[in-house]
């Protein structure tokens, strides 16, 4: 039986948790969180500049009543391609941020039952270190391969669980925020009235700076003469778009118009960038269209034929 390994990072239990909701990572079986010192830190905020060193302190907690051997590590962060949320890059996987500049004091630990163990690490930014912020993680792994089920194809699953590093390199700020590849995809009945109607719009949000957005989203619909037809604040967005990521995001609009010609338009803002794309909408079922498409072929067809018969002057 052929056997595959996967990796499943944990590091996103909390993918669109609001700062207020924020707590250690934990899969049930362990946790990875910044060591405290007294304040209970969620995640681990930094800010430096080019050219120096940070040191602080990780604690893995092992919840199981057996002993626990991981992998310690850090990753550069990304935004998945599925909904935008927080995820980390795996061991094997190229790093440029906080993925080469931090190192834990130890690369493996073994954690007692019931028992937790803190790790210093140290975080050297480069003298060329771009301004910016750099998202990435302290990721403890479990490299053991547990069976991911019955199949044709076993597929193991190696699992992991990761403490977010927020570091801020010191210089120029640049957000930059833009909406590309805006579409609508519509599905309706073939006569007006006799069934419901849909649209799917669809729209790449890009973060082109150097610095977390935290985009806000607005979609507004508009037909002949202006009317109204769609106005909407969009909550399927991810709450953190991290430096030069793009994601590619939809929105469902049900009970669209089955007969209208208008104009679609979204907008995306963010500390201080706000773009808008637009897209014409054009709402017209196929037998409409065959109609009137005969209608054009058949007076194009008398204006030709009535021009050859007017008589020529002498």
């Amino acid at each position: 039986m052929r056997r595959l390994s996967a990796l499943l990072l944990a590091a996103t239990a909390l993918l669109y948790a609001a700062p207020g909701t924020a707590r250690a990572a934990d899969n049930g079986e362990w946790s990875v969180e910044p060591a405290s010192f007294g304040t209970g830190r969620p995640y681990f905020y930094l800010s430096t500049g080019p050219g120096t060193t940070l040191t602080d302190r990780v604690t893995v907690t092992n919840k199981t009543a057996r002993p626990l051997t991981f992998r310690l590590y850090a990753a550069d962060a990304y935004n998945t391609a599925r909904d935008g949320g927080f995820a980390v890059r795996t061991h094997d996987e190229p790093r440029r941020g906080v993925g080469a500049w931090a190192k834990p004091a130890r690369d493996r630990v073994t954690v007692p039952a019931r028992s937790s163990v803190t790790v210093p690490y140290t975080l050297n930014v480069p003298e060329a270190a771009e301004p910016g912020d750099h998202p990435g993680a302290i990721v403890a792994l479990d490299e053991r391969v547990a069976p991911g089920g019955p199949g044709a194809v076993a597929v193991g699953v190696r699992r992991a669980v990761a403490a977010r590093v927020y570091l801020r390199v010191n210089g120029p700020t640049m957000p930059a925020l833009t909406v590309e590849d805006l579409s609508v995809e519509h599905t309706r009945p073939l006569i007006p009235g006799t069934g419901t109607s849909r649209a799917v719009i669809s729209y790449t949000l890009h973060n082109r700076g150097n610095v977390t957005l935290s985009p806000e989203v607005v979609l507004r619909a508009e037909g002949l003469f202006g009317r109204t037809l769609l106005a909407r604040d969009l909550k399927k967005i991810p709450s953190e778009l991290l430096p030069r990521q793009k994601v590619r995001l939809t929105e469902p609009w049900a009970g669209a118009p089955q007969l209208e010609w208008g104009r679609i338009e979204l907008t995306a803002g963010a500390r201080d960038t706000r773009e808008t794309a637009g897209v014409s909408y054009i709402a017209l079922p196929w037998p409409f269209a065959a109609v009137l498409l005969v209608i054009v072929a058949t007076g194009t067809g008398l204006w030709i034929r009535a021009r050859r018969r007017r008589p020529h002057p002498s």
